[in-house]
């Protein structure tokens, strides 16, 4: 295994939820309304400190995509994915584009994203049958 390079980027940033590698900075955000399976994710003009995983076609809510999984140089974790293609024109935008799932970093000032979905807890309405 070689020597590890990370780029430390400055100002308000998002970096690894578990190492707190640097990922993006806020300026580069395109979009918030990104949805993934932990709740929001955002998409990102350019990210550093990542590697990416192979390429596969993906069924999302917009079609399908041709997409590589990202992950932190630091840490390993699994943190969104990158867009390589994708097959509607109305699409194409994306292509390049980085989604980082917001549960997976922490936002500017430190902070964690917590999905509605676990905060609930035992004994929820939603619990009892």
């Amino acid at each position: 295994m070689g020597r590890l390079f990370v780029i430390t980027l400055e100002g308000n940033l998002y970096s690894c939820k578990y190492c707190k590698t640097h990922f993006a900075l806020s300026d580069d955000i395109i979009s918030k309304s990104f949805h993934c399976k932990y709740g929001s994710a955002y998409l990102f003009n350019k990210v550093v400190n990542v590697t990416v995983g192979d390429k596969e076609d993906r069924v999302m809510m917009t079609g399908i995509h041709t997409v590589v999984d990202v992950f932190c140089v630091g840490c390993g974790s699994l943190v969104g994915w990158k867009y390589e293609a994708a097959r509607e024109e109305s699409q194409k935008y994306k292509e390049g584009k980085v989604i980082l799932e917001r549960f997976k970093v922490l936002g500017p000032d430190g902070s964690e994203y917590i999905p509605e979905s676990f905060m609930a807890g035992p004994g929820s309405d939603s619990d009892d049958v």
